[in-house]
């Protein structure tokens, strides 16, 4: 079963013990309920992907643990620089068909060839047998096509104190207790994307940590529906009860972001990949944002060629023709393709890691989530001014006012714009617009993959400032040296 069907994906879900709230209700099923079905749609299109002939090549790879077997690329490893332009390539096709982000194909893919790179370290300066457990439980993974999703961060609570110092130790996850057999876990990780669409989770540690911080150094799997764990499905932009299940309000794919609540989870050594371990929790996040943030230009570019796709629809609708906006529209391209390529500058520019995995460009990785923290809003920006104001400015009925039985249609005829087309299809390309620019459609630009600010103190740390002033100082001629002044002592 290592290719699964969109049923039977579907069906594993179904299987699972229910542990996701939202509105304050347990949610039975996560495939058929109105706040976890779109995103489900999301990822199950993956699985569609997987067995067309026209993107199997970008859906599918071979198993590097079970010889000549086909398996869901996002099961897969990332060994070589090809592999790693793949993973890029399957987001950006995930948000054409989407429009929006699929975490449970990336997060926790991404998770596993890091850790692969981790516990090769730790294994080999201290004598564990990490990886080997890693590699029996990818192996797992790959047979049954699991769709995981990765959580990094953390609840953090003060955030002028370390995760020891913190009145409530519970606000970052951690250690609570080690047994012969597993640990027990509690804690938070918050905002994390795709949770009610996967089968597991990645947990890794969210930052690097010292000593004293050592019970919060951990990595480890769980089953989503792992007993002890709950989750709570936050509120997003035109996210509502009231929305009509059949309308257009909103498209039926989408994501969701979850709280994930930790309380005594017992996790068995088998699915422990780092246990307070807490000198490789910082390579735990070098390694894992340099492929994160050179693939999510992807991400971004591909829903940016969707917001083009939208305002085209919208410029017609509207009774002009797209080319009308052909130099807005060109912005638009080159704010994708600028993300997308430096992406894979990254990659290109990368190595493989101490386990073999591939690493991208630190420097250039971090420069492209800068981009990503820009670009897209000025390309939602241009979709938003194509479209008009029926599309930025909340000044559109909903679908259950346009099936009102007493003025649904004169709205209708109001809506409507050119005669060539309904006013349904004009309602329908404004409400995409719309959910791509403002709503629960907007993937996390700013803070996706980490804060820009973050990406900016990398970048800091690795530009070599000296190492430039003596190219300028060489080719200037100037003889003496011009060191970096001693700070002042206050």
């Amino acid at each position: 079963m290592a290719l699964k069907t969109r049923e039977q994906y579907l069906e594993s879900l179904k299987s699972m013990r229910p542990n996701i709230y939202k509105f304050g209700e347990l949610i039975e099923d996560v495939t058929t309920h109105p706040a976890t079905k779109r995103t489900v749609e999301s990822h199950a299109r993956a699985f569609d992907a997987s067995h067309d002939p026209k993107y199997s090549d970008d859906f599918t790879a071979t198993s590097t643990f079970l010889p000549g077997e086909k398996i869901h690329r996002w099961t897969g490893m990332t060994e070589n620089l090809e592999e790693v332009m793949a993973n890029s390539r399957l987001k950006r096709w995930m948000f054409r068909f989407t429009g929006s982000c699929t975490g449970g194909l990336c997060v926790g893919w991404n998770a596993q060839n890091v850790l692969w790179n981790v516990t090769a370290l730790i294994d080999r300066e201290t004598g564990t047998a990490y990886q080997e457990r890693l590699r029996k439980w990818i192996i797992g993974s790959q047979g049954k096509g699991l769709v995981v999703a990765g959580a990094l961060t953390d609840a953090k609570g003060d955030r002028s104190m370390r995760p020891s110092q913190q009145p409530n130790v519970d606000s970052n996850l951690r250690i609570k207790e080690v047994r012969p057999d597993g640990i027990v876990i509690s804690g938070a990780k918050a905002m994390i994307c795709g949770v009610a669409a996967s089968n597991e989770i990645f947990l890794l540690s969210g930052s690097g940590y010292r000593e004293e911080d050592q019970d919060y150094a951990l990595a480890c799997v769980v089953p989503r529906g792992i007993e002890g764990l709950t989750i709570v499905e936050t509120r997003r932009p035109s996210d509502s009860r009231e929305i009509e299940e059949d309308g257009w309000d909103i498209p039926a794919t989408g994501i969701t972001q979850a709280y994930l609540l930790f309380q005594d989870c017992f996790v068995p050594n088998e699915r422990v990949f780092m246990c307070r371990e807490f000198k490789y929790s910082g390579k735990i996040i070098e390694y894992f944002t340099a492929n994160y943030r050179a693939c999510i230009g992807a991400c971004v570019a591909g829903q940016g060629d969707v917001m083009i796709g939208a305002a085209a629809l919208m410029a017609r609708v509207n009774g002009l023709a797209a080319s009308t906006f052909a130099g807005k529209i060109t912005d638009m391209s080159v704010n994708n393709e600028t993300t997308y390529a430096m992406g894979i500058g990254a990659m290109a520019l990368g190595k493989k890691g101490p386990g073999g995995m591939w690493v991208s460009d630190s420097l250039v990785a971090h420069a492209n989530k800068v981009h990503v923290a820009t670009l897209p809003y000025e390309t939602k920006r241009v979709c938003q001014d194509i479209g008009g104001g029926i599309v930025e400015t909340g000044c559109f009925p909903s679908y259950k006012d346009f099936q009102n039985p007493e003025y649904g249609s004169i709205i209708a005829k109001v809506v409507q714009a050119s005669d060539k087309y309904t006013a349904e299809s004009r309602a329908r390309a404004a409400r995409l617009s719309e959910w791509l620019t403002l709503g629960a459609g907007v993937p996390g630009c700013m803070h996706g993959g980490g804060s820009p600010d973050g990406a900016k103190l990398v970048v800091r740390a690795l530009t070599p400032v000296d190492q430039f002033a003596e190219f300028a100082r060489n080719i200037a001629g100037i003889k003496e040296e011009i060191p970096e002044p001693e700070k002042k002592k206050k």
